[in-house]
């Protein structure tokens, strides 16, 4: 199970016991928001895309969504969001799961700027009913990003 990987990443950090579990599912931004009693726009939601036969992740605010022109101009290429089966095979995690931590090898991660706005922003763990809270430098780090991008709409 990918969450188990997640939980190995962070265990490694002395961060093990930050990860949360719920008895509910987290698998959407509204239920996500809904398990920790917080705004939909805090949850860091995990987009998967295929770039030039690759596939990346863009972490963005729950409220966001990606802009194709702002995308295309980006990366060089209309958004293509992988299929469930491509995110599990190409990502290491299953949709609902989708995180920034203890994915597969040759995953690109993007944090966008739609999340620079929170001190804290609460990201899926690998699983369906799981998150950590973080802060933006947190994020930053713990995920890997290769940078930040501006993609999105519709959180300004």
């Amino acid at each position: 199970m990918s969450i188990q990987r997640v939980k190995e990443y962070f265990r490694s950090l002395g961060m093990e016991d930050r990860v949360l579990e719920f008895d509910v599912s987290s698998a959407t931004v509204d239920l996500a928001a809904q398990a920790l009693g917080c705004q939909p726009c805090r949850i860091a939601k995990t987009l998967s895309f295929l770039v030039d036969g690759r596939a990346i992740l863009i972490v963005a605010a729950g409220d966001a969504k990606v802009d194709n022109p702002k995308y295309k101009a980006q990366f060089g290429t209309k958004a293509k969001m992988l299929t469930p089966e491509e995110v599990e095979e190409l990502v290491g995690h299953a949709v609902g799961g989708v995180c920034p931590f203890a994915v597969n090898q040759g995953v690109t991660v993007y944090l966008d700027h739609s999340l620079k706005r929170f001190e804290t922003v609460f990201p899926a763990c690998g699983s369906g009913n799981s998150a950590i809270e973080l802060s933006i430098p947190e994020l930053e780090q713990y995920s890997g990003c290769d940078c930040w991008v501006d993609v999105c709409k519709g959180w300004q």
